[in-house]
C-alpha cells in the first residue's frame, strides 16, 4: 500500500507533523480554509514557515 500523504521538512531535514502546525485566526476566516489537496500543501508550508514569528502574513488569503 502507497502512503501518497503530503509530508512536509524543515530545512534541516527533520519531518513536521502538520497536525502540530497552529493555524492563526487569518487562515481559519480564509475561504480557501478545508479546501484540501494543493491548497491545503501550500497553506501547511506557509503556516510552518512562519512558525514563531510576531506577525503571520498570507499573500493568497482571501
Amino acid at each position: 500500500m502507497i502512503d501518497d500523504t503530503a509530508k512536509y521538512f524543515n530545512d534541516d531535514g527533520t519531518e513536521i507533523n502538520p497536525d502540530l502546525i497552529s493555524k492563526p485566526y487569518l487562515c481559519v476566516s480564509c475561504k480557501k480554509d478545508g479546501l484540501g489537496g494543493e491548497e491545503e500543501i501550500l497553506c501547511n508550508l506557509t503556516r510552518a514557515d512562519q512558525q514563531g514569528q510576531a506577525e503571520f502574513f498570507c499573500d493568497a488569503y482571501i
